[in-house]
């Protein structure tokens, strides 16, 4: 399928999105074509990088298209509670994980409910709620409690105390700097039959450099597999609200965030929004102010988050895969 035009390299702006226009051309154009989980089918590649400067508060909101960022940063702060079930997503507008318990529960009842319906019963009814909401122990179990497990007698285990990753990142940070250990990981082996979806933005690690003030502080990201056209905008704006929140926690300065996917893929039904962005030219710089320094990382409010400057061009809508 031809794809719409774009401006050679020699008139381009150095603006930071070609980068990802760049990444979703070379996937739409040369990717394997492949069958995957979903039975939708991708194209795919390999091993991809991003790289972003978050100096003066800039952030990678992507801007050929509209990303909510507001749902974003709550999907984020979710997180960081360590919730597992929807129902606080869903009572906030944000429908993001509602696809994966509602397909769970229309396979086990054969009720014939719409995603929306399933929704407005989760935010209405806690108990039904708590049977159909949860997703297992994805991403914020496993960054602010990891299980461990004690011995009480010869091949006896019991729970013990969760480890909070998130926490002794921030300490770390703190404490010892120039550490090659800060690192929050989401892929717990043992649980991942228990998750609606394992993790795809699986390993954060944290990198101190010399820098104004105490130092700055980047961030890579490893993500293992990587939906471009809906999941790494929110991704990448996710991954530079860590490193913020982490960076004013403990006094550094924001540096550089670095992606890195390894299967890094387009759905085959996501072509229309494929060619409408790629006819697009990026544009605007937006920054993100954090208005207030609440006592921990673990204490923030979607309103002490301010986005300035971005005039993004219009949402472009396509199907998520479930």
């Amino acid at each position: 399928m031809a794809t719409a035009p774009i401006p050679s390299v020699t008139h381009r702006q150095p603006h930071w999105e070609w980068q990802y226009l760049d990444l979703m051309r070379q996937i739409w154009e040369q990717g394997d074509e492949r069958v995957d989980r979903t039975g939708v089918g991708t194209r795919s590649v390999f091993g991809a990088q991003i790289r972003f400067d978050l100096s003066g508060g800039a952030m990678p909101l992507v801007t050929t298209k509209r990303v909510y960022w507001k749902t974003a940063a709550r999907e984020f702060l979710w997180f960081l509670t360590g919730e597992t079930n929807i129902r606080p997503l869903v009572q906030q507008g944000v429908k993001i994980w509602n696809e994966w318990p509602h397909a769970n529960y229309v396979k086990a009842t054969g009720e014939a409910i719409s995603v929306e319906a399933f929704a407005e019963r989760i935010a209405a009814d806690g108990v039904f709620a708590a049977q159909w909401g949860d997703l297992g122990p994805v991403y914020g179990k496993q960054w602010v409690d990891w299980p461990t497990y004690e011995p009480v007698g010869e091949g006896l285990f019991r729970a013990g105390p969760g480890i909070n990753q998130v926490a002794q990142v921030v300490d770390s940070l703190r404490s010892n700097p120039g550490s090659r250990r800060h690192i929050v990981e989401g892929w717990n082996v043992a649980e991942l039959d228990r998750m609606a979806l394992p993790p795809c933005h699986k390993t954060y690690q944290f990198h101190v450099a010399k820098g104004q003030g105490s130092g700055q502080l980047n961030c890579l990201l490893y993500q293992r597999s990587c939906d471009v056209a809906l999941g790494l905008p929110f991704n990448l704006f996710g991954a530079a609200l860590f490193t913020r929140l982490l960076a004013q926690q403990c006094e550094l300065e924001p540096g550089e965030l670095v992606w890195m996917g390894g299967d890094t893929h387009l759905y085959l039904n996501h072509a229309e929004l494929v060619e409408a962005q790629l006819a697009r030219v990026p544009s605007g710089n937006p920054t993100m102010a954090i208005l207030r320094r609440p006592e921990s990382i673990f204490d923030y409010a979607i309103e002490d988050f301010a986005v300035a400057d971005y005039a993004p061009q219009a949402p472009i809508s396509a199907p998520v895969a479930v």
